[in-house]
Order: structure tokens, then sequence, then C-alpha cells
């Protein structure tokens, strides 16, 4: 042999060597929130370093359910979901009911889809109307609840962070900027779909924070998250009240008042705060177009229902209740923020199936 085909193959042995000391690594540890007694908000949560596992004992197949795909955030929650079982080496099968007034749908699906899965992941679409097939469906595999709030009755574990905090937050902000005192201000508020899982507690912690501030809720729109409902509540607003002075509510909220007030020649006559971040309102804060909006890190999210998922199926579940802390967003800092814990890449297009 001679002494180049050698050196080439020590370079090999060494890359392969190198390959498989890589592929052996712990992942790095996430820096997260957990609550004690788990599913209780009423509680600050403890800071912990939570380490995900690095690959599962087996290829578990895992279910996992959204309420639906139109904006997104729940693109970024899937982009999550699907890294991590890829990483941990877990099927996936994704659902979605395709919008919050789609309950029985989603009933149906979680039915069929936790059928011959090992384990089920749901962001629900109503904080209790799932609740009797859940608790069916946990005698047989570990349900983990993610992202949007839900009665605790059945869930093995939980990923999410306080809806109350991501309300409260974007309230205080505002009232940061018209505390009492000041000038008084009219707010438009759009909390979202009744019933949703999520709602009640972001529309709680939004009024919370703003009480004692001049800022007035003078109109309040409910409806559905998607865009082309968002656009025609907004629109209805303006005719009803063209001298708001804010308008505040979901991401696709904050896109679509963009979209109308741009139309209607009204740019910076009319202020926007979202209570959730998505590839929109990071695009229209770096614009100026809007102010500012919490982020929860979908994507994180996404990964730590996975790994919730594993450890429970394994039996090696630590906490049953984690989730990112919740950081406001503006333009002091949008563009220092980790997007890839915040937001899906923009190569990345919803994916159904991981084997």
């Amino acid at each position: 042999m001679s002494f180049m085909h050698l050196c080439v193959l020590c370079t090999a042995t060494l890359g392969l060597a190198v390959a498989a000391g890589s592929a052996n690594e712990r992942p790095a540890a996430w820096q997260l929130g957990t609550w004690e007694p788990p599913f209780d908000y009423s509680r600050p949560p403890m800071t912990i370093d939570y380490q995900p596992v690095t690959k599962a004992a087996k290829p578990w197949k895992i279910c996992a359910s959204y309420p639906h795909l139109k904006d997104s955030y729940w693109v970024s929650v899937n982009y999550g979901m699907v890294e991590q079982a890829k990483a941990a080496g877990v099927g996936l099968s994704v659902v979605e009911a395709g919008g919050y007034p789609n309950l029985e749908r989603q009933i149906e699906q979680i039915k069929a889809c936790s059928g011959d899965a090992d384990a089920l992941i749901v962001g629900t679409v109503s904080y209790d109307g799932l609740t009797p097939t859940i608790k069916e469906i946990a005698r047989h595999i570990p349900v983990i609840a993610a992202v949007n709030d839900i009665d605790d009755a059945g869930i093995t574990a939980k990923t999410g962070v306080s809806w109350e905090e991501m309300g409260r937050s974007i309230g205080a902000y505002l009232a940061g900027l018209h505390p009492a005192g000041s000038k008084p201000v009219k707010v438009a508020w759009f909390p979202g779909p009744k019933g949703a899982g999520w709602v009640q507690f972001v529309e709680a912690g939004f009024q919370k924070a703003i009480k004692d501030s001049s800022a007035k809720i003078t109109a309040v729109k409910w409806g559905d998250t998607g865009l082309e409902i968002q656009l025609l509540l907004i629109e209805e607003l303006l005719e009803a009240q063209p001298d708001i002075d804010y308008i505040v509510g979901s991401a696709p909220t904050a896109d679509a008042a963009v979209s109308v007030l741009r139309a209607q020649n009204r740019q910076g006559q009319i202020k926007i705060l979202a209570d959730y971040f998505t590839h929109g309102t990071f695009r229209e804060i770096n614009r100026a177009k809007v102010l500012a909006a919490p982020t929860d890190s979908p994507p994180l999210q996404g990964r730590i229902a996975i790994d919730q998922a594993i450890r429970a199926i394994e039996g090696t579940l630590e906490h049953r209740h984690v989730g990112p802390h919740v950081e406001i967003v503006d333009k002091n800092n949008v563009l220092s923020l980790d997007l890839d814990q915040s937001l899906a890449p923009a190569w990345f297009k919803p994916t159904f199936e991981v084997r």
C-alpha cells in the first residue's frame, strides 16, 4: 500500500470517528421555565436547564394535532417538531383542524391519528371541548398538550407558556406608553376566537395590564385568526369608529391592520400591537409598521413537545410542565433576536409526515 493510499485511509477513518462522535454528542440544554405544581400558572415559573434526549430508544410514532396551519405561528411550531423528530429518530404524523370553529373535526382527527401512535401531542381548538376524547386516548398512550391552554384532565405533560402572561406583557407595553394621568387613547381589542384554549387567558392578562393606564378599550372584535376574517373585522371597525388610536390583537390581526391602513392611506395614524410573534410581525416591527409583540418561541415549543412525548413514552419525564420564557420584541431588540427559536426559516414548508 502506498503512502498516499495510507493517508487517504487514515483520513477516512478519522472522519468516520469524528462523525460518530458528533452523532453521540448531547444536544445543548434549553433554558426553560417549569411550573410546580404542573398546569398551574398562578405561580411564577422556575428557570431550569432542560436537557433533551439525544436519540429515542426506539423509532416511536408520534401524532401531533394543530388547530390550523393558516398562519406562520403554527408553521413555526411544525418546524420545531419536524426538526426534533428527525434529530431524535422518531416518526411524526401531523393533522390540522383547519381553524378554531372545527372542534368536531379535531376530535375525529385525533381519534384516527392516535390509533397506531405511541403518543399524542395536541394543540387544541378548545379549552375543554376535547376533554372526553383525550381522557379516553390517555388510557392507552401519553397525551402532551402543546402551546394552547387546555383542561388538564388526561394530560401527561404540557409544553407552553402562560397566555395570560402573553396578554399581560403586550398590555404592560401599551400601559408603559400611556400611563395613568396621560392623555387617554382609544384601543380596539381583537382577542381572537371565543372558546379557543388561549383567548380567555390572553384577554385576562391584557385587561389587567391596562386597567390603571390611560389606554381604554372602546371596541372589541371577536373572530377566528384567519387573515380574511381579520381583514373584514378591521374594515368594520374603521367604518364604525374611524378615530381609534390603537389596534391590538393576534399576529394575523396586526398583519391585516397593516394591509387595511395602507390601502386606506392611513399609515401612521393608528398604531398596531400584536399579542404573539410571527414572520409578519417580525417584518412589520422591522419596518416600524407594528410597534411590538411578545415571542413565546414557537419552534422551541415544537421541539420541547416532541422531547416530552419521547420522555413520556420511555418513562423518563422529569418536568411535566415546561415552556420558553416570554420576551417582548420591538424596534430595540428585533435585529438581535434568536430567530431560530422564534421563527421557522423561510425555506420551510408545512410538513405532515416524518418517517
